[in-house]
C-alpha cells in the first residue's frame, strides 16, 4: 500500500531536493502497555517510533551523529488499537549541508483482515553534530533508490545500552526477541490469522552487536504446511557511522495459525 498524499504544513524542500531515498521500516505490535484507557496507542509512543525511524534513516544516509532539531505539526487522523501492527516508515527527502529532512508515515494494520490505515505522517529535521565523526557536506540523495525484495520482510531497530551486557553487546535474549518478532510479523502477513510460535530451530550467532548499532531483520517464509509456517530470519548489524554491515545471526522458526480456542487452523493457499 503506497500513501502519496502530501503533508500539510511541510516547508518547501530546499537545497538538494529529491523525491526521496530508500525507505526503512520499524514494525511493532501494540501491547496494552503502549495504549491508553481507550485501548488505542499513546500519542507519545507513536511519536517515539517516528522519531526513532527518522533518526535511523538520517544516520544511514549521512553516516554522522544526528540529533533531532524539529518536527512539523503532526495531526493524528486515525487510531491504532491494541493487537494491531504499527509500521513507521521513513525516507530522506531533503539534504542540506549539515541537516536532513525526513518524511515519516505511521500506519496501523489489522493483522487478520490486512486493513491498513494512515494514522499520521510528519516531517522531521535532523542535524549532524560537528566533530570528527561528521563528514560535511552531507552526501546527496541517490538518483535511484535500492530495489525492494517483495518476498522478504525487512524491519529495523537500534540497540540501546539497557539491552546490552557489561561487555556493551546485545544480550542474546534480546536478539532472539527481535528475531521472534520478525518471524511473527512475516507469518501473520502470510497467513492472516492469529499466530503463535511453536518452536525455534538452532540459532547461530556469527557476530556481536554493539550499543548504538542498527539491526536489520530479514524474514521470509520457507515452507508452509496445513497450519504451520517455517520462517527464516537473518539478523544484520550495521555501524551507523561507517556503514559497515555484517551478518550477526540466523534462525528458523515454526509459527502456527490458531483459532479462538488456540487450536491449529488451516492456512489459506498453503504454498510459498
Amino acid at each position: 500500500m503506497t500513501l502519496t498524499t502530501t503533508t500539510p504544513g511541510c516547508p518547501p524542500m530546499a537545497d538538494r531536493e529529491h523525491t526521496g531515498g530508500d525507505v526503512i521500516r520499524l514494525i511493532d505490535t501494540i501491547f496494552p502497555s503502549d495504549a491508553n484507557h481507550h485501548g488505542t496507542l499513546f500519542g507519545g509512543v507513536a511519536l517515539a517510533h517516528m522519531d526513532k525511524v527518522a533518526f535511523l534513516a538520517a544516520s544511514r544516509h549521512g553516516r554522522a551523529p544526528f540529533v533531532t532539531a524539529s518536527s512539523e505539526k503532526i495531526d493524528f487522523a486515525a487510531p491504532a488499537r491494541i493487537g494491531e501492527l504499527i509500521e513507521a516508515s521513513a525516507r530522506v527527502v531533503r539534504v542540506g549541508t549539515s541537516s536532513l529532512g525526513v518524511m515519516v508515515e505511521l500506519v496501523a494494520e489489522d493483522p487478520i483482515s490486512a486493513e491498513r490505515r494512515l494514522c499520521t505522517r510528519g516531517h522531521f529535521t535532523l542535524v549532524a553534530m560537528k566533530g570528527e565523526d561528521s563528514r560535511l557536506p552531507l552526501p546527496p540523495l541517490p538518483e535511484d533508490p535500492a530495489p525492494v525484495d517483495e518476498g522478504t520482510l525487512r524491519m529495523v531497530d537500534i540497540v540501546f545500552p539497557q539491552q546490552t551486557s557489561h561487555y556493551g553487546t546485545l544480550y542474546g535474549g534480546d536478539a532472539l526477541k527481535m528475531m521472534g518478532k520478525a518471524a511473527f510479523v512475516a507469518a501473520t502477513r502470510r497467513a492472516r490469522a492469529s499466530i503463535v510460535m511453536a518452536s525455534s530451530d538452532r540459532i547461530d550467532f556469527a557476530s556481536q552487536i554493539r550499543s548504538g548499532e542498527m539491526v536489520e531483520l530479514a524474514a521470509r517464509p520457507l515452507e508452509i504446511g496445513r497450519s504451520s509456517i517455517q520462517i527464516g530470519v537473518d539478523l544484520l548489524a550495521e555501524n551507523l557511522l561507517t556503514g559497515d554491515r555484517r551478518h550477526a545471526a540466523t534462525s528458523r522458526f515454526t509459527m502456527v495459525a490458531v483459532d479462538r480456542e488456540g487450536r491449529p487452523q488451516p492456512i489459506e493457499g498453503a504454498e510459498v
